[in-house]
């Protein structure tokens, strides 16, 4: 069984003292690549060398996420383009606008997100979408720069049905990770009624571990356990999940 973790932050201090544990849980688990998304640019250094040492497994991707998005944004985008054209990377993100933790700079997000969209378009790279409490407004914001030189993943997808609909309908995948195996997420009614044809997993570590690990750090080893609950949910086997969402995956990132 092979399984691909598309989103997962281990290069943070989290992981500083067994990152290679980690990894060799996880490939022992059958997760045998690793997407990881930035942050900004305190961690491209800890991202790219994690990639160097372990080409074929670690993939780094560039952007500035919501959350990094202050009034130094400029600075910021800047950076994130100075890699772009220096470095190959196998995706544009973490990017997209966050309200929950703070909405003062909501404009900013708007204007970051949409120089993330044209780098995407620009260098044919998957855009990874975070949308907390900001579905809305981000499809509101994709629909007029939908093409086929733009495809994507909304990360931690929780929406409902109808934005899921819409989001798979401009050809951006859903993200599921642990949160699937929350008993009162809602994502079992979602799971079921979409199905897993646009889906990849995902575990977001150190963040949102599954049951039976929650308030502890996330790892990509566990990416089986989320795999399971999906199975569960759309009536397959687990290996059959693994082989869909990592074609998935195959298809999202390009890769052999």
């Amino acid at each position: 069984m092979v399984l691909v973790d598309t989103h997962n932050h281990i290069y943070l201090p989290e992981f500083t003292n067994d990152v290679d544990q980690v990894i060799e849980r996880s490939a022992k688990a059958g997760v045998k690549k690793i997407f990881l998304p930035n942050i900004d640019s305190t961690s491209v250094q800890p991202m790219l060398t994690l990639e160097a040492r372990y080409p074929g497994t670690c993939f780094s991707m560039m952007g500035v996420h919501p959350t990094s998005i202050k009034e130094n944004y400029q600075d910021e985008l800047s950076l994130a383009e100075t890699w772009l054209q220096k470095h190959s990377f196998a995706g544009i993100g973490e990017t997209g606008i966050d309200l929950y933790w703070d909405t003062s700079f909501k404009k900013e997000q708007t204007k970051a997100f949409e120089q993330h969209i044209m780098w995407a378009r620009t260098y044919r790279l998957p855009l990874i979408v975070h949308s907390r409490n900001s579905i809305p407004l981000l499809l509101e914001i994709l629909r007029p720069y939908v093409s086929k030189d733009l495809r994507g993943v909304f990360h931690c997808f929780t929406g409902n049905y109808e934005q899921a609909k819409q989001a798979m309908d401009m050809g951006f995948m859903l993200g599921i990770g642990g949160i699937v195996t929350y008993k009162n997420a809602g994502m079992d009614v979602l799971i079921r009624k979409t199905g897993i044809s646009n889906v990849v997993l995902e575990t977001d570590a150190p963040y949102l571990p599954p049951v039976p690990y929650r308030g502890k750090r996330n790892e990509p080893s566990y990416l089986p356990l989320i795999a399971a609950r999906v199975a569960e949910l759309v009536n397959l086997s687990v290996e059959e999940v693994a082989e869909i969402t990592t074609q998935n995956a195959r298809k999202l990132f390009n890769f052999e």
